[in-house]
């Protein structure tokens, strides 16, 4: 009988080392999840869903581990970055479409869950205050909790809003008793994503939820450390032309406005100088008001020290000019 269950257990894990093999074969993009406290109905409904578009695959991590690196001896080296991801319950769901409406499809789905002693919490548990639906039998438990109760038409009721758990705290056994005599199920569990592989390239699920604009964002920020970098060190660079032509405008407009002289590009720039009211905007009869107090506060103003500041201050940092 042992060397029958043996043999069977080798066979399980051939059987599914050659899965995961056809697996990496056939798909190009993986998504990794975790499946703590997930039972196995709702990993079924999942499978169910992800018919036609992934496929979801668990197994043993020691098994995962060697099928990787004889992957990675064998050329795949973008599986090695994907290795210290492979611990505690999870797996994959292969593809080759798009992550991102994958990653939604698989963890929008939680259920209700039962507190169990031991157990992080991922959220405050708050029991209010109010009744509780127990008979005035069920005092001495509250009492050996230290929780203030009355007796109100025959049915116990807190006194005060009771904390029974943390977040990112373990949840005690006195807890677990509570919310289990109160019949509450205060956490939701439901698949998770924790990294993803794609065309050999791994990284966090957040830069899933990325938009464009974001990206845009991050490049601009990255263009203007650059340019700051190279204004410091006295590099020109197609980073920091941009910066020197602005600066060479704003001293030509300087000039301009000092010397009556007039050339195409400053004509805009002049009207807002003569007539700021016009560029303001609708600021009602308070902003109109004071256009003319504003316009002879500003007059005297001479254009070529405000203009004088060198660009390199906009990035934090001196430096020579271009």
């Amino acid at each position: 009988m042992e060397e029958k269950a043996v043999n069977q257990g080798k066979l399980r894990k051939q059987a599914y080392w050659a899965k995961l093999q056809q697996c990496l074969d056939e798909y190009k993009n993986i998504l990794v999840i975790g499946v703590d406290f997930v039972g196995s109905q709702q990993l079924q409904e999942t499978r169910i869903m992800l018919r036609g578009k992934a496929r979801m695959l668990m197994g043993k991590n020691t098994i995962i581990r060697k099928v990787f690196r004889e992957r990675i001896e064998a050329g795949q080296t973008g599986l090695e970055a994907l290795l210290p991801a492979i611990y505690g319950n999870i797996g994959f769901v292969f593809t080759n479409g798009d992550l991102a409406p994958l990653r939604k499809l698989v963890t929008e789905k939680k259920l209700p869950a039962a507190a169990k002693a031991g157990v992080v919490a991922p959220k405050d548990v708050i029991i209010p205050a109010g009744p509780s639906g127990l008979d005035p039998g069920q005092t001495s438990f509250f009492q050996a909790l230290n929780i203030g109760t009355k007796i109100v038409k025959g049915s116990i009721e807190l006194l005060n809003d009771v904390t029974v758990a943390r977040a990112g705290q373990k949840v005690s056994t006195s807890a677990v008793a509570l919310l289990n005599k109160l019949a509450l199920k205060p956490f939701e569990y439901g698949i998770t994503a924790s990294h993803v592989y794609e065309n050999g390239a791994v990284y966090t699920v957040e830069v899933l939820d990325m938009t464009d604009d974001d990206l845009c964002q991050r490049f601009v920020y990255g263009a203007n450390q650059l340019a700051a970098l190279c204004f410091s060190l006295g590099y020109v660079n197609q980073s920091t032309l941009p910066h020197s032509y602005m600066r060479v405008f704003k001293t030509l407009c300087a000039v301009a406005s000092a010397s009556g002289y007039m050339f195409d590009e400053f004509k805009e720039v002049k009207e807002k100088i003569d007539n700021p009211d016009a560029f303001r905007g609708s600021g009602g009869g308070a902003a109109a008001g004071g256009g003319a107090a504003a316009a002879a506060v500003k007059a005297p103003e001479p254009e070529p020290e405000e203009e004088a500041a060198p660009a390199v201050d906009m990035f934090g940092g001196g430096g020579s000019d271009y």
